[in-house]
């Protein structure tokens, strides 16, 4: 007889189970288990995560939650019930039943809700806690049986099943259940009620429970708890080796759940033009406006360049995605709102700076559009947008009035048991004191990432402490088992999601604030589902600069541009070079300091080439392009046809775009091929450096240069990888 586990509860039941995701999928892979049900408590904040990890061990995976389900429209209590999809529509409707739970009603879904969003879902009780055990459990069987046709009224034949379990030691209680299903014919299942992964874990489950109810842990022996193990398939052959139905019935409802979550498709929405002219077409009128507002009369060069632009964004149909972004960056400045002058790759776009989404001049500063937009890879522009961090809300929550509250959505991110976080939360538990808590926290060097038992090998002190004291050592064991399980929500800094359809049928949400909803997906699970994600960025720095700009025009009576100050300014240079730059964006921290003062900034191209070098990897090349700033070192370059892409850097390769240029110049690549290289780079993955090492060569043989240039030039690049 062979069993599917078919209520499992992982970490996203925040405190309530100790099981990642990650190694509940690896270990019911090891087990054998073809199916694996996931049915967190009223949330699906695993689900995506999930599914990709089911389908990568090629595992059926099937989605599910535990709802809280009132007992009628007026009652006061609600008792769980286990939910599972059928069907994709089934999917969509646990997206619903989820939003609700966590949104309009959280103490539980009343019948009547239940009922619009029934179908495609099979629904089991949930086990001891379900309201018709506790009706057996008072003796009151009829209207046990009563609740039980009520629930199949409502699911339909076939797709109600109580869940039957005779190991918890109430024998009296499993056998009602099968009595109920003998005279109401409705099935029963097996299920084991998973919280942990081996029977080990007993006590990191345990210690959650009471890190959860902020208790210490009681003397009460762990014996009394039912084994809540994701359980190998012989254990429980054995366990209902008297009930092989029971088995059976829960292979049958594992084979009925089948739901394809398409991933990677797009959802953009789009946006309301005037007098219903296309997107594409009223791009086209805005951005050629936005061009003589910002040049007069342009040259040739600037109505090229846009034209490419447009027809690149007109192919890979983004043309509602500027235009969105062009509408509330028109509405913050109307509104007074001090915006940044762009970040990160969108400053490479033309169409972006003649829609004022941005203020660097692409052309002027040799910026590529490709590495923003590639043409030969589809992939969402991702455009970072800088608000002061007091009017950042005021954008959103016009976002949000304009295409509907059900459209917009901030994202959810989860805040983890870190090392030091589950050390003193096992501690607190444990009842060690505050201080010796907090002494061993400290012990665990403060980097990001750190886990507790790299801690442990990189601080004797640390290890010392541990050994010498065994309840220390059992709060280091199970810290360790509950690291990095998440344990409490929080809304991601910058990240917006908007969507054509209403975000419920996509993803389910949660309540947020200021009326703004907060998608239980994390933001790697949202791109994988093809919704647009934005990023309003909150800066501390603007709201000084806006603030400080407005007191001056009070006081001294003039109005201030910043869009017009002279790149040359001998004052801020020389406050560069003594680097007194406390509060002066990406340039206040120690190590940024001293490298300003042996710099001795003279030029905008100092001040970008520094911040980009400021980072592990190309740190190492700080001295050298100081040095031959300074005319210590002379100035050499790979080779003299890459001089004017490096003369600004001194033949040093700072950024991104300059090993986009070389490649197009010497091996011939077009720049769609040339980003593709870029980022292959970044993700430093040797099989690709060498596949890519390969096409740049040939490239630069077609070119006539030699096999030594080309390879000189492409190790170049690599040690820019680092």
């Amino acid at each position: 007889m062979s069993f599917v586990h078919l209520q499992v509860h992982s970490g996203y039941s925040l405190l309530n189970s100790a099981a990642s995701v990650e190694e509940l999928v690896k270990e019911a892979d090891r087990l054998g288990y073809a199916s694996l049900a996931l049915t967190d408590d009223h949330v699906m904040y695993g689900a995506i995560q999930f599914y990709k990890a089911c389908k990568a061990r090629g595992i059926n995976p099937i989605i599910g939650l535990t709802a809280s389900v009132f007992t009628d429209d007026n009652a006061l209590e609600a008792y769980p019930l286990v939910l599972l999809a059928k069907s994709n529509t089934g999917y969509q409707n646990l997206l619903k039943i989820s939003s609700v739970l966590q949104s309009k009603s959280k103490g539980g879904l009343k019948p009547k809700w239940l009922n619009s969003y029934r179908e495609g879902i099979i629904a089991m009780t949930p086990g001891e806690k379900g309201y018709i055990e506790m009706l057996l459990e008072g003796g009151l069987f009829e209207q046990a049986a009563q609740a039980a046709l009520e629930f199949q009224s409502i699911f339909g034949k076939g797709a109600f099943y109580f869940s039957y379990q005779p190991f918890k030691g109430n024998k009296a209680l499993s056998d009602q259940i099968l009595r109920l299903s003998e005279e109401t014919g409705i099935p029963v299942t097996a299920t084991g009620d998973v919280h942990y992964i081996r029977k080990e874990d007993k006590a990191a489950y345990r210690c959650l429970k009471a890190i959860k109810a902020g208790e210490k842990l009681t003397d009460e022996p762990a014996g009394d708890l039912p084994d809540l193990d994701l359980k190998p398939l012989e254990e429980m052959q054995n366990i209902y080796r008297e009930h092989p139905e029971a088995l059976q019935a829960s292979v049958e409802i594992a084979e009925q759940c089948r739901v394809d979550v398409s991933l990677g498709q797009t959802r953009l929405p789009s946006f309301p033009t005037p007098d219903g002219t296309s997107a594409d077409a009223y791009l086209t009128d805005i951005c050629m406006a936005g061009l003589r507002s910002r040049f007069g009369t342009p040259d040739e060069r600037y109505l090229r360049r846009l034209q490419y632009e447009l027809d690149v964004i007109k192919r890979m149909k983004f043309s509602d995605y500027f235009l969105i972004v062009w509408d509330f960056m028109k509405h913050a400045h109307e509104k007074g709102i001090v915006t940044g002058p762009g970040r990160g790759s969108a400053a490479g776009s033309l169409v972006a700076y003649v829609l004022y989404i941005t203020d660097v001049d692409p052309i002027k500063h040799h910026l590529l559009f490709e590495r923003f937009l590639n043409p030969e890879r589809i992939s969402m522009p991702d455009i970072d947008i800088d608000f002061p961090d007091t009017r950042r809300d005021e954008v959103i929550q016009y976002v949000q009035q304009k295409y509907g509250a059900m459209h917009v959505a901030q994202i959810i991110t989860f805040g983890t048991l870190a090392a030091k976080a589950a050390l003193r939360d096992v501690g607190r538990v444990f009842g060690v004191s505050p201080k010796e808590a907090d002494q061993l926290a400290k012990l665990i060097p403060s980097r990001p990432g750190m886990t507790l038992e790299e801690a442990r090998q990189q601080s004797p002190q640390l290890d010392k402490r541990l050994r010498e004291s065994s309840l220390l050592q059992q709060v280091y064991t199970i810290a360790r088992k509950i690291e990095g399980l998440p344990r409490h929500t929080s809304t991601h800094a910058a990240g917006v999601v908007l969507s054509e359809e209403p975000l419920t049928d996509v993803v389910p949400l949660q309540e947020g604030h200021e009326g703004i909803y907060l998608t239980q997906y994390a933001m790697d699970h949202l791109e994988d589902l093809g919704l647009l994600k934005m990023d309003f960025l909150g800066l501390r720095n603007l709201t000084l600069i806006e603030s400080i700009t407005s007191m001056i025009e009070k006081e001294e009576n003039i109005k201030i541009d910043l869009s017009n100050i002279s790149y040359q300014d001998d004052k801020t240079f020389s406050l560069l070079s003594k680097g007194d730059t406390t509060g002066i964006f990406q340039l206040e921290s120690s190590g940024m300091r001293s490298v300003l003062k042996r710099l001795k900034p003279s030029g905008l191209e100092d001040i970008v080439a520094v911040n980009a070098l400021y980072r592990p990897g190309p740190m190492e090349n700080i001295p050298l392009f100081i040095d031959r700033k300074h005319g210590r070192v002379p100035v050499q370059y790979p080779h003299e046809d890459v001089r004017s892409i490096l003369e600004d850097t001194y033949g040093v390769i700072v950024y991104q775009e300059q090993i986009m240029m070389i490649a197009s110049r010497m091996a011939g690549f077009s720049l769609g091929e040339a980003d593709l290289l870029r980022r292959a780079v970044s993700k430093k993955k040797k099989e690709i450096l060498d596949k890519e090492r390969s096409h740049f060569v040939e490239g630069c043989l077609k070119k006539e240069y030699s096999v030594d240039t080309a390879n000189e030039v492409y190790d170049l690049i690599v040690k820019f990888a680092n």
